[in-house]
């Protein structure tokens, strides 16, 4: 028997906020996998080490989590007025497919360090020192993002004193602005794709829930926690150790999303892990993190816990960041609810590992309300960067 040989790809690997994945250039990518397709999919989740059994990513770069199996591939700008393309994939842990429906809020901020550090934008616009700002094109869902890179003595400035709930050390703040980040194309012709701020959703075998369904960041169904039984001060263990307590949120992201019109039967949502989000609200308490701080309830606008690929995320996933930053903006939602009601432009909400302050601007047009950005301050560093190894399929 002949060994194959294995491939060598140059490749980062990434913090962006509170993910981590690889990330790889385009044309550094093997001729088959510069396409969307089975080689592509399939080589990044060999890389990650997808699909393992034992859900431990031994064998490859994921750390068997929603929120360290990603790959990101960086690309010259297909569109004009911007640096880069990027386009996002989360990979599943346990199957055999890569999510591309939607973005990752979190790995966006790398995406502006990554192409610096590449020369993949005109010298002309980066500062020896200051801010550099990086225009990036969102390939999975066609969206821009600026974001605001620090700079220092010519290069990204990836140190600093910015602290970030769910990162253990601090780093360079980077500012990130998500324009014009919903998507319309709903019955409602608006960022509500019903047309409703609050729906009543039947959920089979559960009942009906009322529910805000939202397409700004990443579709998000927000329901209240004390519909489901929380009270949105919940960590990873309160959830995820519980098998009826997923299937039973897992059931009302089904059902939530065939009412967004995101999939057609139930079925198709095994292979949507990544969109639509589900996320549960409540008035703001105090609480543990899961670092040992404690959180007080006069510190934070409303709780709020969110699941990603079928466990609850151990902070809050970037885009759903933009939809809670969005819907709580909106007068009558069930989290500007939670917060208190109101106008709002910002909001601080608990998280499992702590806090976090995001803001958005929005306004009501001909009946139809609309978002023009949302903001928010994350952090990213290189981890490593060389090649990694993958064997010849």
């Amino acid at each position: 028997m002949t060994a194959a040989a294995q491939l060598r790809i140059p490749a980062t690997y990434m913090r962006g906020g509170t993910s981590k994945g690889v990330f790889f250039r385009l044309e550094d990518l093997p001729a088959a996998a510069r396409l969307p397709g089975a080689a592509r999919d399939g080589l990044l989740m060999r890389v990650i080490g997808s699909p393992d059994p034992y859900g431990k990513h031994t064998d490859g770069m994921g750390g068997a989590t929603s929120s360290t199996s990603k790959c990101v591939i960086i690309a010259p700008a297909s569109v004009p007025d911007h640096d880069v393309d990027y386009l996002y994939g989360q990979v599943s842990i346990d199957s055999a497919f890569v999510d591309w429906s939607g973005n990752c809020g979190n790995l966006s901020t790398a995406v502006g360090p990554f192409a610096i550090a590449h020369g993949m934008l005109d010298p002309a616009r980066v500062p020896r020192d200051g801010l550099c700002t990086v225009r990036i094109w969102q390939a999975n869902i066609g969206k821009t993002i600026l974001a605001q890179v620090p700079m220092a003595d010519g290069h990204v400035q990836e140190t600093g004193d910015f602290e970030l709930d769910g990162v253990t050390f601090p780093a360079a703040e980077i500012v990130l602005e998500f324009l014009d980040p919903s998507d319309d194309e709903g019955d409602g012709g608006s960022m509500f794709p019903t047309g409703n701020l609050i729906d009543d959703l039947e959920v089979p075998g559960i009942g009906t829930l009322k529910v805000t369904l939202i397409t700004a960041g990443i579709p998000t169904i927000f329901i209240d926690a004390a519909a489901i039984g929380y009270d949105g001060t919940e960590l990873q263990a309160a959830i995820n150790e519980d098998k009826a307590a997923l299937a039973k949120l897992e059931a009302i992201r089904v059902a939530g999303a065939l009412r967004m019109g995101l999939i057609r039967e139930p079925s198709e949502a095994a292979t949507h892990q990544h969109t639509p989000k589900l996320a549960f609200v409540a008035p703001p308490q105090d609480y543990m993190a899961s670092s040992g701080k404690r959180i007080a309830a006069g510190d934070i606008d409303l709780n709020v816990r969110a699941m990603s690929m079928g466990k609850l995320h151990h902070a809050m996933m970037g885009t759903a960041s933009v939809a809670i930053a969005t819907a709580a903006a909106v007068p009558g939602t069930l989290v500007n609810l939670a917060a208190g009601g109101g106008h709002r432009d910002a909001v601080r909400f608990g998280h499992p590992s702590g806090t976090l302050r995001v803001g958005a601007s929005v306004a009501q047009v001909d009946g139809r309300w609309t978002v023009t950005k949302a903001v928010m301050s994350r952090s990213a560093r290189i981890l490593m960067e060389g090649a990694v190894r993958v064997p010849a399929v």
